[in-house]
């Protein structure tokens, strides 16, 4: 058969199948994230029905996947409501790597790994997905809530974090010392600095600038400019998400309005290829041997993201309900989890690692749209039994917050 005509087909087919799968999804009300992923399985390396030709377009098709999701969520924000928020949850940032870190980097010095290993692993159990969470959020209709902007805040520091996590892990794992890897450091900051600068400075001119009364014009100029940013980005060893993601703040107004409506649908699409393509680089058969280390490590580092939001979500005066969202939606991993285990398992540092990191990611990506959706009722209707046991029991508010902080603007 022609190349072509198989790519077509196979491109197609898996068009088709996501369609289907979403519906499906719709029709019981919950996430197709879990279904998407489980559609990659069946199409990779190991699965019922392996692709060939087409499986380097659905690896581009991923990474618009992610910029495009960042970008979406980046819209719904100005960036002074970026830098206000960074400002006041700084700290959360620093209790989230914390509580989520440890527990990986204590798993793999377990194992006997090393402590090079333990600091990779330290960096797959930190880092949420932030593709993945951007999805939930719009799926569940939780972009406009008051708890969104902290995750939203937890997410672009954990981001802006790898900006300097990854040269670092790159020279440990390369065994040339961090003083080697400092130039690339040094770049990576002063990139991920600049392009905030020039979103909070300057985005009312690149507003005015990409605004059109055209879609077409609008269309190709925002998707230009974002494509083009995260690709930037991404050669200065920045995250091309985070460079999607300033894009998106430093659109306001009538600009931010049409794009949203306009990206929505290729959102939605190119969403749906990425995380097809990660079930694609997945082998059923070298899950099971690390399956329960892997199982044990979600556990853990899955109570500890709830915790990390619920306290992130408190301290920004978010009710209790709020908090419980803001937790259970922090749970997935993803991309960046993957991304790290790569480097590695290219650098050969531990067989076992690459499976280990798939499998934890592949049962958090699964459970964290379920975490999203059920923790805050769940958690809601136990405390609401305890309260009823106890008429003095904490109900979730904190006394300290003033007025202004508990209904203004987090």
């Amino acid at each position: 058969m022609h190349s072509s005509a198989r790519f077509l087909i196979e491109f197609g087919a898996i068009i088709l199948a996501l369609g289907l799968l979403g519906r499906f999804a719709a029709r019981f009300q919950f996430s197709p994230i879990p279904l998407y992923l489980l559609a990659g399985l069946a199409f990779g390396e190991g699965g019922l029905l392996p692709l060939g030709t087409s499986e380097e377009f659905v690896a581009i098709g991923a990474e618009i996947g992610v910029v495009l999701l960042l970008l979406m969520l980046g819209l719904e924000y100005s960036a002074s409501d970026l830098v206000s928020n960074l400002k006041t949850q700084y700290t959360a940032g620093l209790v989230d790597a914390a509580l989520n870190a440890l527990p990986g980097a204590a798993m793999a010095l377990l194992l006997g790994w090393g402590p090079v290993a333990a600091v990779v692993l330290a960096g797959v159990t930190w880092i949420s997905s932030s593709g993945v969470i951007a999805k939930v959020l719009g799926d569940l209709g939780r972009l406009g809530n008051r708890e969104t902007p902290v995750i939203l805040s937890v997410l672009v520091l954990e981001d802006l974090s790898m900006a300097v996590y990854l040269p670092i892990i790159t020279a440990l794992l390369a065994g040339t010392g961090l003083a080697a890897g400092s130039l690339t450091l040094a770049v990576a900051l002063g990139a991920a600095a600049l392009v905030l600068l020039v979103a909070v400075r300057y985005g009312r001119h690149i507003s005015r600038f990409v605004s059109s009364d055209d879609p077409e014009k609008l269309l190709l100029v925002v998707l230009g400019l974002t494509l083009l940013v995260a690709g930037l980005a991404q050669q200065l060893q920045v995250s091309a998400a985070v460079g999607a993601f300033l894009v998106g703040i430093a659109l306001s107004g009538e600009a931010a309005e049409g794009a949203h409506n306009l990206l929505s649908p290729l959102r939605d699409l190119f969403a749906a290829v990425f995380f097809v393509f990660f079930g694609l680089h997945t082998d059923p058969a070298s899950i099971p041997p690390v399956l329960l280390p892997a199982l044990a490590l979600a556990v853990v580092t899955a109570g500890t993201k709830i915790a990390t939001g619920y306290w992130a979500a408190r301290r920004a005066g978010i009710s209790a309900k709020g908090r419980w969202r803001a937790g259970g939606t922090l749970v997935a991993r993803g991309e960046f989890s993957i991304v790290i285990a790569g480097l590695a398992v290219t650098a050969g540092i531990e067989p076992s690692l690459g499976p280990l990191a798939t499998a934890y990611v592949l049962i958090l990506v699964i459970v964290g749209p379920l975490t999203a959706r059920y923790t805050e009722p769940l958690a809601t209707r136990l405390t609401g039994r305890w309260d009823k046991a106890d008429p003095k029991a904490d109900t979730g508010e904190d006394p300290e917050i003033t007025a202004e902080e508990q209904y203004g603007v987090v």
